[in-house]
């Protein structure tokens, strides 16, 4: 599957973060919006970029929402949020396992996880930036500066 193309709509979903509040695109809606995909909690690259995402607040303050988003349960994106320190959501994609990566092209068939994948989306829900990451490669922050000072 292709990821959801630049200037289409962001595709529709709803999933648990780790405190058990649904997340939507309704509920997104009215600021942009910072998805990201990242394969396991508690690994360390996955570690790695949290802990960036968590200390880059000029980029927090650049988008309205950031939210993190696997295929680990919410007990597990509970913990690990806790663990370090992380207050955006982190959004549990566990069951249907991989269902809204798969929707946005980003789920790893072979593995069973959600790849490196980066979805910037506009107020109106609009997709404005994708990029993916190879595994292991965690993502640059200036690429992140980048694309949401041109928003």
């Amino acid at each position: 599957m292709t990821h959801p193309l630049v200037g289409s709509r962001v595709p529709d979903f709803s999933l648990r973060d780790h405190n058990g509040r649904e997340v939507s695109p309704a509920t997104l809606a009215g600021a942009s919006a910072l998805l990201v995909f990242v394969p396991w909690a508690f690994s360390p690259v996955c570690t790695y970029e949290l802990e960036q995402l968590r200390d880059a607040s000029d980029v927090r303050e650049q988008v309205g929402q950031l939210v993190v988003i696997n295929c680990d349960s919410m007990y597990v994106n509970q913990e690990w949020a806790d663990a370090n320190a992380f207050d955006s959501p982190v959004l549990s994609d566990f069951w249907p396992h991989g269902e809204v990566s798969r929707a946005f092209g980003v789920f790893d068939e072979e593995r069973g996880r959600a790849r490196r994948g980066t979805f910037c989306l506009d107020a109106d829900g609009v997709v404005r930036w994708v990029v993916e990451n190879p595994d292991g490669s965690p993502r640059d922050l200036e690429l992140y500066r980048a694309e949401l000072a041109r928003m």
